[in-house]
C-alpha cells in the first residue's frame, strides 16, 4: 500500500520515450495522476493517457530517461492532478511543473484545483468589455486589447515576439484595478528564459507576477502541462480573488510540437502535418479558458504567442488558433527589417472586440475614430506604394506623396517605441493624431469635423 491508500502496480511492459505501459490494471481513470517510485527511492510523476482493457498508458512528467522496467512501482491517486491556488503564487517562479525554481519553499495554498479545470457554463459567460492598456503604442490604439479576451499575436522565428510578450507581461494594467500577470515560456532557451526573469522582475517584485519557464531541455511533457497550471492558477486568482489577470503563453508552436511527440509515441493517426487529429480541440481546451463569469469578480485574458514556421500562416498552428481567437497582432519581417519596433503589420492585425474596450467610457470618445481613419489611410498609403514602384514617385499627385509620407511617419513616430517604454494611451493617440494631420484634411473624412478643428487640421 501506498501513502494515498492505493495499490502499487509493478507489471510495467514497456518503457517508450515518455510514456510507460502499465499491464492488469482496474479502476483506473484518464488524466489520473500517478506516482512513481524507483528502485533508487526517487519519485517521478505522470498522467494517465489512455485506459484499455487492464493496459494504461501513463505519460512520464520527467521522461523515462534511466528508469528500469523491473524496478518501478506505480501509485494512483484516484482522480486528475491537482495544484494548490491562491495568492501564494504571486512573486513566484517555477518551473514549468509548478515547482519552485527561486529557492523559496514549494507554493502552497488553502484550496486545490485540478490542473485540466472546468468548462465555463455558456449561459454564465459575460461577454468581453473594458481595456487591458499594454503600453505599446500600435496594440492600444489599434487592436486593443479586451479584458476576457483571447487574442494571439503571430511572429515569425528571428522576430522580436519575445521582447514583446515580455513588455506587455511588465506594462500591462487594467485602469487601476488589481491585476496580476501570469506568465507561461514553454521551449525556452536558457537565454530567452534569463531575459524573461530579468524584464519581469519589477512586476513579480511588487507580488503581481506568476512566473513558469519551461526551458527547451526540460522533459516534454511538462511543456503540455505548463499552459494549464498557468491558466489553473490565473482561474483562481480571477474568479476568486478578484483580480483582472492576464495570461501570457509563448511559444505556442513549442507547445504543438511536444503534443505531436507524445502523439507520435502513443502511435496514433497523424493529421495534417503529422500534428494529432484532435489538435484543434487541444488548443481550444486552453484559449477558451479566458473570459468573464456573470456574478464573480475579475476576469482572465489570454494573449497566446506564437512562431509560424517559415512564415506560413496557413500551417496547422496559426490557423486553427485563428480560428477559435478574436483576431490577431501580426508582426512583419518587412517592418522589422526597417529597425522598427514592435515590428507590428497593422492592416494584417486586428481585434474583433476592440468596440467592446475602447471608445467613450472607456479610453477615449475619439479613440475608435482615430483608429479607424488611421487604418484607411494606412491602406490607401500602400496602395499608393505599390502603384510608385510602377510608375515612379515623380508621376505621383501631391496627394499621392502625400500618403507616402504618412506612411513613413506612421512607422517611425508612431508604431516604433523603445523596449522599455511604457506609453499611456493618451500620449499614444495625440502622436496619432500628429501623424494624421500630415494628411490634407480633405482626406481624413472618417473624423468629425468638430474633432479636426480641436485638434488644428488645416483647411482646405
Amino acid at each position: 500500500m501506498t501513502g494515498w491508500g492505493e495499490i502499487e502496480y509493478t507489471a510495467i511492459r514497456e518503457l517508450r520515450g515518455p510514456l510507460a505501459v502499465v499491464e492488469g490494471v482496474a479502476g483506473i481513470g484518464w488524466d489520473e495522476f500517478v506516482r512513481i517510485t524507483l528502485d533508487s527511492g526517487e519519485e517521478r510523476h505522470g498522467l494517465v493517457l489512455e485506459v484499455d482493457r487492464g493496459l494504461a498508458v501513463v505519460q512520464v512528467l520527467e521522461d523515462t530517461a534511466g528508469m528500469d522496467p523491473a524496478g518501478v512501482r506505480m501509485a494512483f491517486a484516484g482522480g486528475p492532478l491537482r495544484i494548490p491556488v491562491g495568492s501564494g503564487w504571486l512573486g513566484r517562479m517555477c518551473n514549468g511543473r509548478g515547482e519552485p525554481v527561486d529557492g523559496g519553499p514549494p507554493v502552497f495554498g488553502s484550496v486545490t484545483a485540478a490542473v485540466g479545470g472546468n468548462p465555463i457554463n455558456p449561459v454564465r459567460r459575460e461577454p468581453p468589455a473594458e481595456p487591458v492598456l499594454t503600453g505599446v503604442g500600435a496594440v492600444d490604439a489599434l487592436t486593443t486589447l479586451v479584458r476576457g479576451q483571447k487574442l494571439p499575436v503571430f511572429s515569425i522565428a528571428g522576430l522580436p515576439h519575445l521582447e514583446l510578450a515580455a513588455q506587455i507581461a511588465a506594462q500591462s494594467t487594467a485602469a487601476g484595478e488589481a491585476f496580476s500577470v501570469v506568465f507561461a515560456g514553454m521551449g525556452l532557451t536558457h537565454a530567452d528564459a534569463s531575459f524573461v526573469r530579468d524584464a519581469l522582475e519589477e512586476r513579480s517584485a511588487a507580488g503581481e507576477l506568476v512566473l513558469l519557464l519551461n526551458t527547451a531541455d526540460d522533459p516534454v511533457i511538462e511543456r503540455i502541462l505548463t499552459p494549464r497550471i498557468a491558466l489553473t492558477v490565473a482561474e483562481h486568482l480571477a474568479f476568486d480573488a478578484g483580480r483582472h489577470v492576464l495570461v501570457v503563453m509563448t511559444d505556442m508552436t513549442s507547445y504543438a510540437e511536444a503534443l505531436r511527440e507524445v502523439s507520435a509515441a502513443r502511435g496514433e493517426i497523424p493529421a495534417r502535418r503529422a500534428y494529432p487529429g484532435y489538435l484543434y480541440s487541444d488548443l481550444a481546451s486552453l484559449y477558451e479558458r479566458c473570459g468573464r463569469i456573470r456574478g464573480r469578480p475579475g476576469s482572465v485574458t489570454v494573449l497566446p504567442v506564437l512562431t509560424m514556421p517559415a512564415g506560413d500562416i496557413t500551417h496547422p498552428v496559426p490557423d486553427l488558433t485563428g480560428y477559435i481567437t478574436e483576431g490577431q497582432i501580426v508582426l512583419s519581417r518587412e517592418t522589422h527589417a526597417l529597425g522598427v519596433y514592435p515590428p507590428v503589420d497593422a492592416l494584417s492585425s486586428l481585434s474583433r472586440l476592440m468596440r467592446k474596450g475602447a471608445g467613450p467610457g472607456r479610453t477615449r470618445p475619439d479613440h475608435l475614430d482615430v483608429a479607424a481613419q488611421m487604418l484607411a489611410a494606412l491602406a490607401r498609403a500602400r496602395q499608393v506604394r505599390e502603384l510608385a514602384d510602377l510608375v515612379g514617385q515623380t508621376a505621383l499627385s501631391p496627394t499621392d506623396r502625400r500618403y507616402l509620407d504618412f506612411d513613413e511617419a506612421f512607422l517611425r513616430r508612431f508604431v516604433h517605441q523603445r523596449r522599455d517604454e511604457l506609453r499611456t494611451l493618451d500620449e499614444t493617440l495625440e502622436k496619432a493624431w500628429q501623424v494624421l494631420l500630415d494628411l490634407p484634411r480633405s482626406q481624413l473624412d472618417m473624423l468629425p469635423g468638430a474633432l479636426l478643428d480641436t485638434h488644428g487640421a488645416e483647411r482646405g
